[in-house]
């Protein structure tokens, strides 16, 4: 019975969403709100940040911090270029899962064999990452080896050998584009749905489906099966795992490995979407996946709704970059919101008897708001044009603003990040 509770509140609260950011576009003519294409961009940009959350996830639930999904996605993505332009799409996935896995591995072989901290390890593989890729593009792809004729340079593979297939989903996108022709009306509310469904079906990529897939499958996998109770259990309390016969050793192994492969698979699709390996191009996306991971209080949908916060402040910061004025407002209506269903709990007949007397903290957040949402619009009415510096960093401030509101609910898992050794009680 509670997780249909869940389910529908998290509709409900999807339906709020479409319906707040659809009034936003009415009120500030920003259509690139809810377009198709904003949409369809900001999936393409939260893919790679939800796999390495995945693999950050599955890492901290079985008790080992993962802050190495930088170099890991790294690695994924060199393997991946490395492997493309000589065989095609299914070299570059298998690669690039495999670079990645070898990242976790040795993250694995530090912390969970030799005791390192976690953090240390982490900072060591994140190093490790674009100092061993540049190491191997310099032998590779030096001038006169065969990739350096195929268009490599120091700080580029060629690109990728054949296409990555793109589909339109059934149902939604066959026939006649209607979802494009209500979009194209404008109309409130109609448009946006029209515009988030055409986003979402038009034009997907088969890893984009493969990575939405695994987020249920993660679920499933880590709170439904013997498997995944142990590898919580690891995370949890090791030692009463220990004690029931779960050899805590390889489940957390076998989590650490698949960790790094989920981060190298979200260098390949880095690697698939430039359609070529490039030094930098994961721009620090693991460890943005990190934060989507604790924004999602360690959990797959949450991780997911924190990935696509920030997928959809890029996309709409590069295609229309006036309407990243937007977030004030949104802000504000949110802040507004927040009091209202402040003052509306503290006034009803039926608030629970600790509500009776609220103290000066209840107040004093109260008040906060009411000052924040003024404050805000006030921003909204006089800032015609942010600078592009501040624009450039929009989602990374946003990211980091929601972190703050969020934490006051987090739990991480009681052993995440604590040293095991086998017969040692802490």
């Amino acid at each position: 019975m509670t997780r249909v509770r869940t389910y529908h509140l998290a509709l409900i609260g999807v339906a709020g969403l479409i319906l707040l950011v659809s009034l936003v576009r009415v009120l500030t003519g920003f259509d690139d709100l809810t377009s198709s294409g904003t949409v369809g961009a900001a999936l393409v940009l939260a893919v790679p940040i939800a796999l390495a959350g995945l693999g950050g996830l599955w890492a901290e639930r079985a008790g080992v911090v993962n802050i190495g999904l930088e170099g890991m996605m790294v690695l994924g993505t060199w393997f991946a270029g490395w492997a493309g332009y000589q065989w095609g799409p299914m070299a570059a996935l298998a690669a690039g899962l495999l670079g990645g896995a070898l990242g976790g591995l040795l993250h694995a072989i530090a912390t969970v064999s030799f005791g390192v901290d976690h953090i240390i390890s982490g900072v060591a593989i994140n190093l490790l990452g674009p100092g061993i890729t540049r190491f191997l593009s310099e032998v590779l792809y030096k001038e006169g080896t065969p990739a350096s004729e195929a268009g490599a340079g120091i700080t580029s593979s060629p690109a990728v050998r054949g296409e990555t297939p793109t589909f339109d989903l059934p149902l939604l996108s066959s026939g006649p584009d209607l979802l494009g022709k209500l979009e194209s009306t404008h109309w409130f509310l109609v448009a946006d749905v029209a515009g988030v469904l055409r986003g979402l079906t038009h034009g997907i990529s088969v890893l984009v489906i493969v990575a939405v897939l695994l987020l249920p499958l993660t679920f499933f996998v880590l709170w439904h099966t013997a498997f995944g109770l142990r590898l919580r259990s690891a995370g949890e309390n090791p030692w009463a795992a220990e004690s029931l016969g779960v050899n805590v050793y390889r489940i957390k192994y076998v989590a650490v490995v698949l960790s790094g492969a989920f981060a190298g698979l979200g260098g390949v699709f880095l690697v698939f979407f430039t359609d070529k390996y490039v030094e930098g191009q994961t721009q620090g996306r693991g460890f943005i996946g990190l934060a989507a991971m604790i924004f999602g209080n360690w959990r797959p949908g949450g991780l997911a709704g924190g990935s696509a916060l920030f997928g959809y402040a890029s996309s709409l910061q590069l295609r229309s970059a006036p309407a990243v004025n937007t977030f004030f407002l949104f802000g504000a209506v949110l802040l507004l919101v927040y009091l209202g269903l402040q003052i509306r709990r503290l006034t009803s007949a039926d608030r629970p008897v600790e509500l009776a007397a609220p103290g000066p903290r209840q107040y004093t957040l109260m008040g906060l708001a009411a000052l924040g949402a003024v404050f805000l619009i006030w921003l909204w009415l006089t800032i015609d044009q942010l600078p592009n510096d501040f624009i450039f960093i929009t989602p990374h401030v946003l990211t980091l603003l929601v972190l703050l509101v969020a934490s006051q609910r987090l739990r991480m898992p009681k052993a995440d990040g604590v040293s095991y050794r086998r017969g040692e009680q802490h």
